[in-house]
C-alpha cells in the first residue's frame, strides 16, 4: 500500500505492506515521531543517508523533504506507527505547562530516541488500535495517548524542547539549490514558498529572479525533462515514475507529456 490507513485522521497514522519495497518522496510538515515495528525505513536527504529498523523510534522536525525507502523484514513484512505533532496541539501544551523555549533547537532534525521501557510501553499500547482497523481509537483518546508521546519524549530527551516548541517561522534559505534538490516534490507552491522561509509574493519575486520563469511552469518542465531523461536514457516505465515526479495519475502525466513533446510517453520506452 502506498497510503497509510489514518487510526485518528491527521494524527496517528498504521502503514503495512507485505513482499515490495517502496520508494517515495515526502514532505514531512510537521514534527513527527515514527516507530518501526517490522522491516526498515531508510531516509535520503541532500547531505545524508540513513536508516531505523525493527524496535527504533524517531523524531524528524517539521519542514523537512526526503526520499523514503520502505523495505520489508525477510519475513516480508513493514510495519510502522507515525504520530504527526501538530503544532497547534504543541502550542496549547507549551501555554498549559507554561514552558518557555530561550534557545533556537540547533541539532540534526532526525533524533533517534534513545531505547526505554517508557517509549516501547507506549507504542504496545496503540498497536491494538492499529491493528485493528474497527478498533478505531476515540479522538479524545487519541489525543490524549499524543499528548502522553510528547510527554515521554521530553522525559527521554530534555533537550527536545527547544525543537518541539519552537515556534519561529523558517530562515530564508538558497531558492535555487532548494528547488532543484525538491522540484519533483508533490506539494503546492504556498508550500515550496514556506519551506524556502519566504511569504508566497516574495516566493515568486525570487523565483522569477532566479529561473526566469514562474514557478509553476518552471516545476512542470523540470519535471516532464526529468521524465524524458528516465523513459529514455534509463529504460524506466512511466507508470514506475509519475508518482516520484510529482503528478496525481498516470493520465494526467501522459497527457501533459504529449502536449510537451508531441509524443506519448509509452512511445519513447
Amino acid at each position: 500500500m502506498r497510503h497509510p490507513t489514518e487510526v485518528l485522521p491527521g494524527v496517528i497514522f498504521y502503514s503495512h505492506l507485505t513482499s515490495k519495497r517502496k520508494e517515495i518522496a515526502a514532505f514531512l510538515a510537521h514534527n513527527t515521531l515514527i516507530m518501526m515495528v517490522s522491516g526498515q525505513l531508510t531516509f535520503e536527504t541532500a547531505s545524508q543517508q540513513f536508516s531505523i529498523q525493527k524496535g527504533d523510534i524517531l523524531l524528524v522536525s517539521k519542514n523537512q523533504v526526503a526520499q523514503l525507502i520502505k523495505t520489508p523484514s525477510s519475513e516480508g513484512v513493514y510495519e510502522t506507527i507515525v504520530i504527526t505533532l501538530h503544532e497547534e496541539l504543541l502550542r496549547t501544551i507549551a501555554l498549559e505547562e507554561q514552558i518557555d523555549v530561550r534557545e533556537k533547537y540547533t541539532g540534526s532534525p532526525y533524533v533517534l530516541i534513545p531505547p526505554n521501557d517508557f517509549m516501547q510501553g507506549y507504542f504496545q499500547s496503540v498497536l491494538p488500535y492499529v491493528r485493528n482497523p474497527e478498533g478505531k481509537i476515540a479522538a479524545s483518546m487519541g489525543m490524549l495517548k499524543v499528548r502522553e508521546a510528547v510527554t515521554l519524549l521530553l522525559h527521554a530527551v530534555p533537550a527536545l524542547n527547544n525543537l518541539l516548541f519552537d515556534f519561529s517561522a523558517s530562515s530564508k534559505i538558497d531558492l535555487k539549490k532548494f528547488m532543484l534538490r525538491n522540484y519533483h516534490l508533490n506539494i503546492p507552491v504556498e508550500k515550496f514558498a514556506q519551506l524556502t522561509g519566504r511569504s508566497l509574493a516574495a516566493f515568486k519575486r525570487d523565483f522569477k529572479k532566479t529561473f526566469d520563469a514562474a514557478p509553476r511552469q518552471w516545476l512542470l518542465e523540470k519535471r516532464l525533462l526529468e521524465a524524458r531523461h528516465l523513459i529514455e536514457k534509463k529504460r524506466r516505465k512511466p507508470s514506475a515514475i509519475y508518482l516520484d515526479l510529482g503528478f496525481e495519475s498516470l493520465s494526467h502525466f501522459s497527457r501533459t507529456f504529449k502536449q510537451q513533446f508531441g509524443k506519448a510517453p509509452s512511445e519513447l520506452v
